[in-house]
């Protein structure tokens, strides 16, 4: 829980990063916000396609698009993940957080 009036961290995508922040979690980031957008969109033309049954002539171009951006972005989101989890230092096995020692 935060103070009244406490300011607390978030991860708004309008905040800049900071120079620290690493090239590779960005795109990791962008790409799964992209991933996420093409599925909503394809799920959502997919809905209008099975209620509405457009009989626009380009309809039929336009609807699998998202499903296609989709296809695209699930392997680059996975191999920039897999990227970025072979960069990033293994734990160290000896260290327990001390918020680990206290019992429930």
């Amino acid at each position: 829980m935060n103070a009244l009036g406490r300011r607390m961290p978030c991860s708004s995508p309008t905040r800049r990063h900071s120079p620290t922040t690493p090239w590779i979690t960005r795109a990791v980031q962008r790409t799964g916000r992209l991933l996420c957008w093409t599925l909503a969109a394809g799920m959502t033309t997919a809905a209008l396609d099975l209620a509405l049954a457009p009989r626009a002539p380009w309809w039929s171009c336009v609807w699998p698009l998202p499903w296609y951006l989709t296809s695209l972005a699930v392997p680059a989101w996975a191999m920039l993940r897999a990227r970025e989890k072979a960069i990033q230092p293994p734990p160290e096995e000896d260290t327990i957080p001390e918020d680990w020692d206290r019992a429930a």
